[in-house]
This record gives C-alpha cells, sequence and structure tokens, in this order.
C-alpha cells in the first residue's frame, strides 16, 4: 500500500488499511502500513481514539484495533490439545471458514467439549486467527475418568482424556463427607464430578464419585476406555425388566404371518469364537422339468431382532444409545442384553428362531434376477466355523468332509455361487485392498502371551459375498419402495486427495485413469497392475489414503469402494443399530406402511428426513466411539506387551512418515513405534508429505513408506500409550517383497486363546496424518477386506497420530511439541523450496517441563 501523502492518515485511509487486512492491528503494525513517523504517534493515537468514540473502530482485549462489523462473535465447539492450547471450531464455517487458535490463557476458562462464544483478536505467529472467549454456552464435561495424584498435600486429577489438560483439584471430602485421603490412594483411577468448571485463573474443582482401582489392575485398560469415550455400557432397570418378560424361546403365537423354512438345511458360519449369530445361510441349484437352470438359489436368513426390540421400548433406546456393540479384547459391551444377543435372537444350532429372509435368484453370471423379503421361521441344522469350512472345501480335508457329509452338498452349492459373485464382483470393478490382521492372545492372568496373524480364508469371503448380495437387496427394495432409509455412503476422493495420489504415482511411473472422477474399476485396475511389485505395500497403502469414510446417511450417493449404486446394512442388527432401522423399514415396506425413527430425533421440526439425518449422524458417531474406544485398549495392551522387550531388535516396514519422525510397523509381533526424527542420524532431514520421504539434506540418507528397516525397542510409556524405537545402524535393510506377515499392518482384531466372543476386523488401523481407516465393528466376518476396503473409511487430518505408541505432536513428550509450537525442530520452507517440503534438523529436543505424572 502506497504511503498516504498527508502527514496524518485520514478516517477514510485507516478504515481502508483495517478493511483489506482482515484481522485486528495493533497500533505498531497499523503505523508502519500507514508510514506514520514516531513524531506523529501521539496525534494519529488520539485519532484513532476518536474514530473509536464515534463507533467507527474498537479495540480488542489485546489492544489491537478491528473494525466493529468484523468483530462478529463466533460460536463453536472447543477442541482441547495436550500441550494446553485448543481451538474454537465454529458451528457455521460459512460464516467463518477457519478454526480459531486459542492460548492456553484462554483456555484457562474452557475445556474440551464445552461450547462457547469467542472474538477474532488476531492472528498468531503461525499465521492463525487467534480468538479470545466471550462466554461459556454449554458445558461438555462434568464427569470424568482419571488418576489421583497428591503433591505437597493438594489432592487432584490427572484426566484420561489428554485433550483436558486442566489438573481437576478434588474437593476436601467425597459425597459422604469422608476425607480424600480416606476413600482413595495416589495413583488409583477415579471418576469425578465436576462441581465447579474452570474460570480465568481459577482450576475446575472435583468431587470422587467413584473410585474403579489401580492403573494396571487387570481389565482396567477396558473400564477407562467406556468412561472416557462415555460408552454406554449398563442397560437400565427398565429395559433389563423388559427383558426379563421376554420368552426363552420361539412360542406358536410367534408364527403367526411367518413362513416356515425349518425343513432347509440353514447353517451359520462364523469365527471359532462367535456366540451371537445375526446370519445363517442356504444355496441350491434350481432345475426346470429336471435339468440344470443354470440359476442358483440362496437365502440369507438374518435374526428378527426388531420382533422383541419394539420402537422407542427401553430396550430400543438402550440399544440406539449405544449404537452397535463394542468388541475389546476379552470383553463385549453387547448392543442389546444377553439373554437376546446371544439366546433368544442369536441363531443358535438345533433351535427354532424367527428371522427375515433374503430369499435370491441368482444367474450364472452372478447377476441378482430376483428377490424376496419375508419373514419366517427357521432351523439352523449345524453352527460351523470358517476353518472347517475351509477344510472341507477347499483343503479337501477327508475327516472333516466326513463330519460334514451331510451338509457338503449344500456347502458345495454355496462355494459355486460364491466363485460368480466374485466374478460380478470383478466386472462391477469393486475394490480388493489386501489387509494384515492380527488378534491379541492372553494368558490365564490377563496379559499379552503373543501377539498372532489372523488369516483370513476363502469360507470368510464366501460368506461375506452373500451378506453383500443380501445388503444389496434390502437397499434396492427400500429405494423401489421409496421408503426413507439409512444407506451405507461412501463417496469417490476429493479433489486434492486425487491430485496428491496422481503426483505420487506419477514418481513411479504409474496413472489412475478415469479423469477427474475416477470410479471403483479405475483403482481395481490399477491394483492389479501392481501384483508382483515389491512396493506394492507402500503404493496400496497410499492408494488407500487417497479414500474417504463410509457413514450412515438417508441421502443415497453409492457406495464407491464397492461400486454399487446403493447399498445399506441389513445383515448384523443384533450388533448394528441401522440393521434393527432397516428391518423396521422393510417390514413396514411390506404391509404398505411407513416407519421413521423416533424419540429426540423427530424433535428437529424438519419431519421423517430430519428424522432419519439425525439419527444417520448419532450411528456415524457411535461407530467412531467404539473404534475409538477399541483402539485406546489394544494401544495400551500393545504398550504394556513391549514393556518386556526393551532393547531387543526387530525389522519391520515404515508405515507413516511425519514431519516429526517415521512410524514402523514389525513383522513377527505386529506392534508399532515412532523414530523421532531425533533418532534419524545428524542430518537436516527434508520431510516431502506428497513423496511420503524424509531425506537427509547432507547425507542424503532416505526414508520412505513401506521401506524396511530394523530398530531397537527404546522405550514402551503406558500413561502415554507411546512405543519409541531406534534405528539400529541407520536403520535400513535391503529392499524384498513383502510377505504376507510383512509390510504395513493395520488395525488389529483382537480376541483372547480362551474367549467365545467375535472380534472387530476394521481395514486399516487409524493414520493421522494423513489418513484414518475405520470399518464397523465384527465387521471382517461380514464384508470382505475388499468389501472393506470397501467400506473403506478415511479422513485426512493435520500431523497427529494415533497408532500402538497414540503419538500425536503435543503427545510426544517435547519432541511433538518442539515441531508444533516452537517452532524450532521444523524450519521454516525456502521459497525455492516446492510445497510440502520441510526441512527439518535432526537435533535432540529438549525435555518437556511439567509435573510428573505417577
Amino acid at each position: 500500500m502506497e504511503k498516504y501523502e498527508y502527514p496524518l492518515p485520514s478516517r477514510e485511509y485507516i478504515l481502508a488499511t483495517l478493511e483489506d487486512s482482515g484481522v485486528p492491528l495493533d497500533f505498531e503494525r497499523i503505523c508502519t502500513l500507514l508510514g506514520v513517523q514516531e513524531g506523529e504517534f501521539e496525534a494519529f493515537r488520539r485519532r484513532l481514539d476518536a474514530m473509536a468514540r464515534a463507533g467507527q473502530l474498537m479495540q480488542n482485549r489485546a489492544g489491537a484495533w478491528l473494525l466493529p462489523g468484523k468483530a462478529a462473535l463466533i460460536r463453536g465447539r472447543i477442541l482441547g490439545h495436550a500441550d494446553g492450547y485448543g481451538f474454537l471450531v465454529p458451528d457455521d464455517k460459512t460464516e467463518f471458514a477457519s478454526d480459531l487458535f486459542l492460548s492456553p490463557r484462554e483456555m484457562e476458562s474452557v475445556m474440551h467439549g464445552d461450547r462457547a462464544i469467542a472474538r477474532v483478536a488476531g492472528v498468531d505467529r503461525r499465521g492463525r486467527p487467534e480468538g479470545r472467549i466471550v462466554e461459556v454456552l454449554e458445558r461438555g464435561t462434568t464427569r470424568l475418568v482419571g488418576r489421583v495424584f497428591n503433591e505437597h498435600g493438594v489432592w487432584f486429577v490427572v484426566a484420561e482424556n489428554r485433550r483436558i489438560s486442566q489438573d481437576i483439584l478434588l474437593a476436601a471430602t467425597d459425597g459422604q463427607g469422608k476425607a480424600v485421603g480416606d476413600t482413595v490412594r495416589a495413583g488409583q483411577v477415579v471418576m469425578v464430578d465436576i462441581i465447579e468448571q474452570p474460570r480465568v485463573h481459577a482450576r475446575p474443582i472435583g468431587r470422587i464419585v467413584e473410585v474403579l482401582g489401580n492403573y494396571a489392575d487387570p481389565g482396567m485398560e477396558i473400564e477407562i476406555a467406556l468412561r472416557k469415550h462415555e460408552l454406554p455400557f449398563e442397560f437400565s432397570e427398565v429395559a433389563l425388566a423388559e427383558t426379563k418378560k421376554l420368552p426363552t424361546k420361539v412360542r406358536k403365537l410367534d408364527w403367526k404371518g411367518r413362513e416356515d423354512i425349518t425343513h432347509l438345511p440353514l447353517v451359520t458360519i462364523d469365527g471359532e469364537t462367535a456366540r451371537d449369530f445375526d446370519d445363517a445361510v442356504y444355496c441350491e441349484r434350481l432345475t426346470g422339468n429336471g435339468k440344470p437352470t443354470g440359476l442358483y438359489r440362496l437365502l440369507v436368513a438374518i435374526a428378527d431382532v426388531s420382533h422383541y426390540v419394539k420402537p422407542e421400548a427401553a430396550l430400543d433406546l438402550d440399544a440406539r444409545s449405544r449404537g452397535n456393540s463394542v468388541y475389546f479384547p476379552r470383553r463385549v459391551i453387547p448392543m442389546l442384553p444377553e439373554k437376546l444377543s446371544n439366546g433368544l435372537c442369536s441363531l443358535n444350532p438345533q433351535v427354532e428362531r424367527l428371522c427375515m429372509v433374503c430369499d435370491m435368484t441368482v444367474t450364472s453370471s452372478g447377476r441378482i434376477e430376483d428377490y424376496r423379503f419375508y419373514p419366517a421361521v427357521m432351523f439352523s441344522h449345524a453352527r460351523l466355523t470358517y476353518t472347517e469350512v475351509a477344510a472341507a472345501l477347499y483343503d479337501q480335508e477327508a475327516a472333516t468332509r466326513t463330519r460334514l457329509a451331510n451338509l457338503l452338498p449344500q456347502l458345495e452349492n454355496l462355494d459355486a455361487l460364491y466363485r460368480v459373485l466374485v466374478k460380478a464382483r470383478k466386472k462391477r470393478g469393486a475394490i480388493d485392498f489386501e489387509t494384515a490382521e492380527t488378534r491379541l492372545l492372553f494368558d490365564e492372568h490377563g496379559k499379552i502371551e503373543r501377539i498372532v496373524a489372523d488369516e483370513r480364508n476363502e469360507a470368510h469371503r464366501l460368506i461375506e459375498e452373500c451378506m453383500l448380495a443380501a445388503n444389496v437387496c434390502a437397499s434396492d427394495f427400500l429405494k423401489s419402495h421409496e421408503h426413507p432409509a439409512l444407506y451405507r455412503v461412501h463417496e469417490g476422493p476429493t479433489a486434492d486427495r486425487l491430485q496428491r495420489l496422481r503426483d505420487f504415482l506419477g514418481s513411479f511411473g504409474l496413472q489412475i485413469s478415469g479423469g477427474d472422477s475416477p470410479q471403483a474399476k479405475d483403482y481395481a485396475r490399477l491394483l492389479e497392475q501392481l501384483q508382483g511389485r515389491a512396493d506394492k505395500s507402500l503404493l496400496q497403502t497410499v492408494m488407500l489414503r487417497s479414500l474417504r469414510q463410509a457413514q450412515y446417511s438417508p441421502d443415497n450417493v453409492g457406495h464407491f469402494g464397492l461400486a454399487y449404486d446403493a447399498y445399506t446394512h441389513f445383515t448384523s442388527p443384533i450388533r448394528r443399530y441401522p440393521d434393527l432401522l432397516i428391518h423396521r423399514a422393510i417390514k413396514a415396506a411390506l404391509q404398505r406402511q411407513r416407519y421413521q425413527p423416533g424419540g429426540a430425533f423427530v424433535d428437529g421440526g424438519e419431519g421423517v428426513s430430519g428424522a432419519w439425518e439425525r439419527i444417520g449422524l448419532h450411528c456415524s458417531m457411535t461407530e467412531r466411539r467404539a473404534d475409538e474406544a477399541t483402539r485406546d485398549v489394544e494401544d495400551w495392551l500393545k504398550c504394556y506387551y513391549m514393556q518386556d522387550r526393551i532393547g531387543e531388535e526387530y525389522e519391520g516396514s515404515i508405515s507413516a512418515v511425519t514431519p516429526f519422525g517415521i512410524f514402523v510397523a514389525l513383522d513377527e509381533i505386529f506392534v508399532e513405534g515412532l523414530v523421532h526424527v531425533s533418532e534419524l542420524g545428524a542430518d537436516y532431514f527434508r520431510y516431502d508429505e506428497a513423496g511420503h520421504t524424509m531425506v537427509g539434506e547432507r547425507t542424503g540418507r532416505r526414508y520412505r513408506l513401506a521401506d524396511r528397516v530394523r530398530i531397537k525397542v527404546m522405550r514402551a510409556d503406558l500413561e502415554t500409550n507411546k512405543i519409541d524405537f531406534r534405528l539400529v545402524d541407520g536403520g535400513q535393510i535391503p529392499q524384498r517383497a513383502q510377505g504376507k506377515n510383512a509390510g504395513v499392518k493395520r488395525r488389529v482384531s483382537t480376541t483372547t486363546a480362551s474367549t467365545s466372543l467375535p472380534t472387530p476386523m476394521p481395514l486399516a488401523q487409524q493414520i493421522e496424518p494423513p489418513t484414518s481407516i475405520k470399518v464397523s465393528p465384527r465387521s471382517s466376518t461380514r464384508a470382505s477386506a475388499a468389501s472393506k476396503a470397501a467400506d473403506v473409511a478415511m479422513t485426512t487430518k493435520p500431523a497427529r497420530r494415533t497408532k500402538a505408541g497414540k503419538t500425536t505432536p503435543a503427545a510426544t513428550a517435547g519432541k511433538q511439541k518442539k515441531t508444533e509450537k516452537t517452532g524450532k525442530a521444523v524450519k521454516a520452507v525456502r521459497a525455492d523450496r516446492k510445497p510440502g517440503a520441510t526441512k527439518i534438523k535432526s537435533a535432540p529436543p529438549k525435555s518437556r517441563k511439567g509435573k510428573k505424572r505417577g
């Protein structure tokens, strides 16, 4: 801006300067922009004061000047950070697009999850808009779980949720008037009610309402996760009373209006530890005039939960609140009481059960020619496992085939149909990512004995294809009847993610077809080109990270990963609330009626569409909540497991590259940890986000996603769930093709050697940055790694990483803190550097100051 030609800038010129800036400016900055000389400061200050009295200008609490119209109050929710600072995320991004940075001082009066009003106060040194809290609208935290500490006679609680950085001072007595020291010991885990919320210069005050026990007690990691993530884990008394009144078996009156299919040899096929059986299958080859027609009849019978759980009953309210069952290692939090989930609704063998049937006719090309939905009564003829079905069909194991002789004809029909459906899927172009899964095996004391590969066989995929077929029919049925529903939607990659993917593939001489709007078949075609390549794991990982997160919505936009125009969840109503809603909608459509979710979901004044929209958001939230809780538990258990392996050396693959270091997934024990940038060697390292690499400027040493490295385990910190590695002799080892147990490991499925409960099998571990991949609990047994790549869930966020080491820029004991807060570890990018390349010095960070916890 050119210098004003008169000694003192006019009011109009001052207003125009502030308008152009877009943010509040302090006095010195305004003088610099307008060319005001030191001798004119006092007169200029008086002009600014006069303009303020006239209502043309105003000052914020920091003393910066701004236009009154630019001081709009912004409503939003507080997002806390472990280092004490935070952000206000605006409710309406159309009015203010950026999150407001809140300094640690501003965060003194609020907590993570609060809703507040803030005003833009300027920009911080990193160029982010900075806010000032004006008013707290709603407190988001009234109860929390944490550990008790005593310093110099002062009792306080440190929250397990690291986003709550304030210490919670404890009231002198508990609810019964007992002194704190008489009811709890330092280091124990407690639940605390917040009786006084934080204020400026005043910490929050809490009162202990429950002592959970010692931090290292068996199962404590689950107790903490339940409360930290606010997972409902106790059924209401009313719901339990309703459950008690339910019968223990199918009654004659329950047969009314149902077809009898008890004569058909339906079977359930699940894992060895499963106890809640949602689905059973039967397949036969159809004939005409005694000759084969080339058609298959496939029946997928699903537990009829909706017969017993009525809309808005206490059981329904509890199920809706939970949203889904949560599968922890050694413990399950069911969506329904066990009398239903493992008993009355479960399709147990040799008993009659009520079910909803999807009865399909499939052509020899894999096309579903016809289908029909109807309520029925079935009789499961056998409870089979994936292992024994695979042994009978694919390994031709004589003993197993003899034992299953009566069922072999229908199992072989299922296999023939499966092969037809697989061909159809390939023709459709569904994405089929290959992922490695693991499970945790425990000893009798609840300690991890070992972590093993949990390989999927053809029997898993057989059942998955049957479930996909039924789900597609359910979505088509509701769509054709113009009945509102919750679809499982999965959109294609965003333009920026697609461009990053193209840039990365280009460096390998590869490209993805499809132009600006690639389809699933374009991804599938590229995956086929990668077969046999040593870098397949690397390329597949980056492809995964270009995709978005699947969710529930009444707006059907199709399922990108599965290459379906419409898709929903119908096959797991015992453990997923959306499936229960779909059952109710199908029953209503069969009776030419309409169904919509009730209760709080119809109070928004938006009618039927609004109710379905809100229940979709709720179910998507509960799915993420369950995923985060199980990940926390798995992380803690793995960290505990690694404490006995400090100093040991392992080989692994780089699973992520970040500005603050590289994450390595180990081959033999399926654990992930961080090699901080300070451990990479005495060099300046350039971080290239687009290329997923870290390159030493002086030595030229390069670390890239999926590279093979050798590490030593240096630390396993249970308090932060962090596992730290150090490279051995530079770390790098000769590259080789990825074996079945090598390469990038994804989200682990967990179970115990003795437990008899199903486990979640998400497609991949949550990776931030740059991606999150999430799928439904226990979905592996019902939707392939293709179908799951399928239910591929991914999000790109700022540098944050939650893995077995649960490492974030804030939580890396000063390492990330330096990167995020001081700016000393990450140098500014020079103008001649390409975007995304950051120069990083590999120097040991200063220790992070703060109280010792534990």
